[in-house]
């Protein structure tokens, strides 16, 4: 898979399709020509070799009343050479020799092709190599069994759909409208089950592989068994970087420009409040928005509707991708930094708060639930700051936890 490559930009995405792409033409007008010609049989139904585009056999430069193999695996649409590989009572239409070239060029095509920056699925690539599989094996126990060499091309296509989606019911739905004979279901389900079973106890599916690759922070709908021996203040990252309710300019600017964080908590602090107390949290986005308004004073006071009344709400609306605010689009002068902002009118003032002792695997479950981004950890006694951290969801993967507590697994 070559995902990590399509992180290096537009350029290199570009190549690897290109060159992607003449290896898989290469492979398919390529190989053919390595395969023998096959006398038509005489039993057909259908005209041999096909005129037409599609069918079972395929000339590609045999002499008459002969077919070239490969050619019709190749060649074919995917619907046509899947129909070709599961048809029944062709057991010497393919040689061994060819499925198994077919099998390994279509495997191996499938396993690169897959990530790269083009909208190609890996379902029909794992049917084909399943079946061009299940194939090879029935022909290779021709011999000793009496099974037809369909149903084993069948049950290969399963047992790759179980080893890699990682599906059962799903796919065997899939698999029996494929064939329209129920009697195929006991055989269909007991395989699914067993390539499920084997590829689980290796490793996850590949779209978790693949998201685990991408670097996404995929939280598992249920908590590891270690973080039960945690609680939630354990795995906060710091330093946290919060900001007063009435923020100078050039604090918030900096903050924006050194980290990446997406959201900061906002605390009251006299004269706005008794004592320091969590109003709540505001988002990176917001705060482009605010900050390009220019709604600044100042004095250090509460700008109470004019933040409503010179931006529309609309403009702190979620953006499509790449079309909100940026931090390059904002023109802050060196006069405007010493200057004031409400934040006020832009905090989210019931963000979703845990207590510092809650245990961390509540905590995940929670999190996951409730589809959170962040959730503010607060301190359980008073005469602290009003907030310990706030936990997104890198902080719940077993990287983290495990790099900050190693041998925490170990314990039951």
């Amino acid at each position: 898979m070559f995902t990590c490559f399509c992180r290096k930009g537009p350029a290199v995405k570009i190549l690897l399709v290109v060159t992607i792409s003449l290896l898989t033409s290469i492979c398919s007008y390529g190989l053919p020509w390595f395969a023998t010609c096959i006398p038509c049989p005489i039993d057909t139904t259908e005209s041999c070799p096909n005129t037409d585009l599609s069918g079972n056999y395929k000339s590609f430069q045999c002499p008459p009343n002969h077919y070239n193999d490969l050619a019709s695996l190749f060649l074919n649409t995917n619907d046509d050479a899947i129909r070709n590989l599961l048809s029944t009572s062709t057991t010497k239409e393919f040689h061994i020799s060819s499925l198994f070239i077919f099998f390994i060029a279509i495997y191996c095509l499938g396993v690169i092709t897959y990530g790269i920056a083009i909208p190609s699925g890996l379902f029909i690539p794992v049917i084909l190599a399943g079946a061009g599989y299940g194939r090879l094996i029935g022909r290779l126990f021709d011999p000793i069994t009496k099974l037809d060499v369909g149903l084993f091309a069948l049950l290969g296509a399963a047992s790759f759909l179980g080893g890699t989606m990682r599906m059962t019911v799903s796919l065997c739905v899939i698999l029996l409208e494929l064939t329209n004979d129920l009697l195929l279901l006991p055989l269909v389900m007991l395989v699914l089950l067993i390539s499920k079973t084997v590829g689980d106890m290796f490793n996850h599916g590949v779209y978790d592989q693949i998201v685990k690759l991408k670097g996404l922070p995929y939280m598992e709908a249920h908590a590891e068994p270690y973080m039960k021996h945690l609680v939630a203040r354990d795995v906060v990252s710091g330093p946290l970087i919060t900001f007063s309710g009435v923020e100078k300019v050039g604090n918030i600017l900096h903050a924006l420009k050194t980290t990446g964080h997406n959201g900061f908590p906002v605390i009251d602090e006299p004269p706005f409040a008794d004592a320091p107390e969590l109003c709540g949290l505001v988002l990176r986005s917001h705060l482009l928005v605010l900050l390009k308004g220019k709604i600044f004073s100042r004095d250090r006071v509460l700008s109470g509707d004019e933040v409503v009344h010179r931006i529309s709400k609309f403009d702190f609306a979620k953006a499509g991708s790449g079309k909100g605010v940026k931090l390059e689009d904002l023109d802050i002068k060196d006069e405007e930094m010493d200057m004031y902002v409400d934040l006020h009118p832009i905090t989210n003032t019931s963000p979703y708060t845990v207590v510092e002792t809650m245990s961390l695997a509540k905590a995940a479950v929670l999190f996951r639930q409730l589809g959170l981004r962040h959730m503010c950890v607060v301190p359980k006694s008073q005469g602290r700051p009003p907030i310990v951290g706030i936990l997104t969801r890198h902080d719940f993967l077993p990287e983290h936890i495990l790099g900050l507590y190693p041998h925490i697994r170990l314990r039951k």
